[in-house]
């Protein structure tokens, strides 16, 4: 299915043929050119099914169509066929039926992070399985290789870091290629870690001169870093170095002097307390409580040629997204993912991330229920943020329009209606103001929020 034949056919601007000359909105040369967020999977459907109701009464012939919704109007079209045929109830009962998976056997690329604790736990814990999915978890060595791997159709889907399919999507870093998120995988759940060779260095404006590590320069670790630094005065692109390491690199590289710090997904922030090289500085739900960090996402063509797997997949990772959200299941979860095709790390270690009570590596024991924590709902005023970020530092140029792009990648109106139909809650809207150090920020101002910053780029 293209985004061709999905033209509005309430349009008399529309030619749903999109023969040669075809001057449509979708086929113009400005349309071509242009970079646009893609329809979510649901928008699709239901436009298929308009697409397909309105060709029908007019016997598939599109000049009548066109003559007839120019004559009349589109809206008054489809006010009329409205009285006459339940489109409404069409388009629900085909988003609602779809069916089994198309295909069942599936691989999901994950990197071994405590963030990808509901995608893996699916696995052993069976969530896959209920809902009629064979799905390999396939432990992957960062987040490069996951992002090419998806590319390259190797994984059906993945599990990504949130800035990713957005970047993705952009063409930013990458071949553009439209992806959509569905669900958030964990909120909070990362820590600034610094060598204990600085255990006097803990006014970031200290830091001049030190190198940090970051998984990925399209994540929340490199934009909540940079941020942090730039609210102490630092320009992070002059005054510190920031270096991407692999997630499971982390630990030996601050052993071997290559890093001062980093900013990092767990366990390697309790792995480095543990072996007693390291500690916990700060963790990032003090920077912004409640931040998105990890996600599941995959190639939009994905939900558009496979829905019922789509539907199933989203399904599964929303189910254990939501178990894991309950702390008393976070010890037995821990025992589930620590194997060596999983996390290959001590339960103990893990148990500390995911139940909030852990070693600092400054003498202290730490009870923060709240260091970690799992909620699907990907807020698409979290996405504009990240966009701000991204255009801040320079990573996206131009005019960017966030929400257009948030609303097409951050797939809010599937994650709700999987909640509901699960029975679990989800938020009514879609946007939000979040607090970051104490600003406020606006999903509604985005361009005002990055002029506000003293330090940035451009």
């Amino acid at each position: 299915m293209s985004n061709k034949s999905l033209g509005n056919p309430f349009s008399h601007k529309t030619d749903l043929r999109h023969g040669a000359g075809c001057g449509c909105e979708t086929c113009s040369s400005d349309a071509r050119t242009k970079i646009t967020a893609p329809m979510t999977s649901e928008a699709m459907l239901e436009r298929a099914v308009e697409s397909a109701v309105v060709r029908s009464v007019f016997g598939h012939n599109d000049i009548s169509r066109r003559s007839m919704m120019g004559m009349l109007g589109g809206g008054a079209f489809a006010a009329a066929l409205a009285s006459v045929f339940p489109l409404d109830q069409a388009k629900a009962l085909i988003l609602d039926d779809l069916g089994p998976p198309e295909k069942p056997d599936l691989k999901v690329g994950f990197v071994a992070i405590t963030c990808a604790t509901p995608i893996i736990m699916a696995e052993p814990m069976g969530f896959y399985n209920r809902y009629g999915l064979n799905v390999e978890v396939v432990k992957t060595a960062g987040w490069a290789v996951a992002r090419d791997m998806s590319l390259s159709g190797q994984y059906d889907a993945s599990h990504m870091l949130t800035p990713m399919p957005l970047a993705m999507t952009l063409g930013a870093g990458s071949s553009a290629v439209p992806y959509i998120m569905p669900a958030v995988e964990n909120i909070n759940g990362q820590a600034i870690v610094l060598s204990n060779e600085h255990l006097d260095k803990r006014d970031p404006q200290q830091w001049k001169g030190m190198t940090f590590g970051v998984p990925f320069e399209y994540s929340m670790h490199n934009f909540l870093l940079r941020y942090y630094v730039a609210e102490h005065g630092l320009d992070p692109d002059r005054d510190i170095q920031i270096r991407v390491v692999p997630p499971p690199e982390m630990v030996a590289n601050l052993r071997a002097g290559n890093l001062d710090g980093y900013l990092s997904p767990d366990p390697f922030n309790q792995r480095a307390v543990w072996e007693g090289i390291g500690f916990i500085h700060m963790l990032t739900k003090d920077i912004w409580e409640g931040h998105p960090c990890c996600a599941f996402a995959a190639p939009r063509r994905f939900a558009v040629e496979l829905p019922n797997t789509y539907g199933a997949l989203l399904r599964s990772i929303i189910d254990a997204t939501q178990y894991a959200s309950d702390p008393d299941n976070r010890k037995e979860i821990s025992e589930a993912i620590a194997p060596a095709n999983y996390l290959n790390q001590p339960v103990p270690v893990i148990e500390q991330v995911l139940t909030g009570t852990f070693a600092d590596g400054l003498g202290n024991v730490q009870r923060v229920p709240d260091r970690i924590d799992f909620d699907p709902f990907p807020w698409q005023s979290m996405g504009v943020w990240i966009l701000t970020q991204m255009k801040r530092w320079g990573y996206i140029n131009g005019d960017v329009d966030y929400k257009a792009i948030a609303e097409q990648v951050y797939l809010a109106s599937d994650a709700r209606k999987v909640m509901a139909d699960l029975g679990y809650d989800a938020p009514e809207v879609n946007y939000k103001s979040h607090t970051i150090m104490g600003k406020t920020f606006d999903p509604d101002q985005p361009e005002a929020y990055v002029d506000s910053f003293a330090i940035k780029r451009g």
